[in-house]
């Protein structure tokens, strides 16, 4: 599927499937792109520091319905900010907080659901 910038889902399903993945999976990454094709450096390096500590994690590529996905997102999280890392459905945070989890040593404990 390609993104066209003037087409969106509607928030109600947006908030659905947020909603639905983030109950269903232990670790979810919300990101602009794919496992395979991140479209952002900081969702690159989010999905490169989970996938040091964990094989099995969701990702979500939030680039086809943005702005709902920031709405969406932020119910959960408080941020509008993507990528957004969730565990156990817990918001932990984006690139930022994974990377100063890691420089810490405690990404690995925490992704551990």
């Amino acid at each position: 599927m390609t993104f066209d910038p003037h087409t969106s889902l509607p928030q109600e399903e947006v908030n659905d499937r947020v909603d639905t993945v983030l109950e269903e999976n232990d670790v979810v990454l919300f990101m602009k792109g794919t496992r395979h094709m991140p479209q952002c450096g900081y969702s690159d390096r989010a999905l490169r520091l989970i996938g040091q500590h964990r094989e099995e994690f969701e990702t979500v590529d939030v680039l086809e319905s943005l702005d709902e996905y920031r709405a969406a997102l932020e119910r959960h999280s408080g941020w509008e900010t993507i990528p957004q890392t969730f565990v156990d459905g817990e918001f932990v945070g984006g690139s930022d907080i994974l990377l100063e989890l890691e420089e810490r040593g405690d990404l690995g404990e925490t992704l551990s659901a």
